[in-house]
């Protein structure tokens, strides 16, 4: 069972790997490589999307398409996280939110058009009440991009 609540089943973790190596590949090719009829894939990758457990998304290389500046900003707080997560999570510059343990109370991903939006949106983090400081780790190239995880 994940954490929704969604019992997942060897045959859900092969829709989710068949899935993850092409997003396109229609209901029918689906159901033949796990075994299931057509109409059973579709209710059950309906499933899988309606519970959260996945979703069927394209995934760009932001750096083939105008954004010149990939980061990751760690942030440092103070005081309990709830309203601090809100307020980031609002922030539409965010693309990737994540709460952790260890030396930043936050990661966040951002892709923007160069460093002068990317000064702009840290001192936007850095004005958050709670937010104590910020660290900012520029990627310099894109070398490797999976979303594999899960379907183990």
């Amino acid at each position: 069972m994940d954490r929704s609540g969604t019992h997942i089943d060897h045959v859900d973790r092969s829709i989710i790997e068949q899935l993850q190596r092409d997003g396109r590949v229609p209901y029918t090719r689906l159901g033949a490589a796990v075994g299931l009829s057509e109409a059973a894939v579709r209710q059950r990758v309906q499933r899988l999307t309606d519970a959260g457990v996945m979703q069927v998304v394209a995934v760009t290389n932001p750096l083939s398409h105008g954004k010149r500046r990939m980061a990751m900003i760690g942030v440092r707080t103070q005081g309990p996280t709830d309203d601090i997560a809100k307020t980031l999570q609002a922030m539409p510059d965010i693309d990737y939110l994540v709460v952790t343990a260890g030396s930043f109370d936050f990661m966040c991903e951002v892709v923007v058009e160069d460093d002068l939006q990317l000064l702009e949106l840290t001192n936007r983090i850095r004005a958050v009440h709670g937010v104590t400081n910020t660290e900012t780790h520029i990627y310099l190239d894109l070398v490797k991009q999976t979303f594999t995880w899960g379907a183990h």
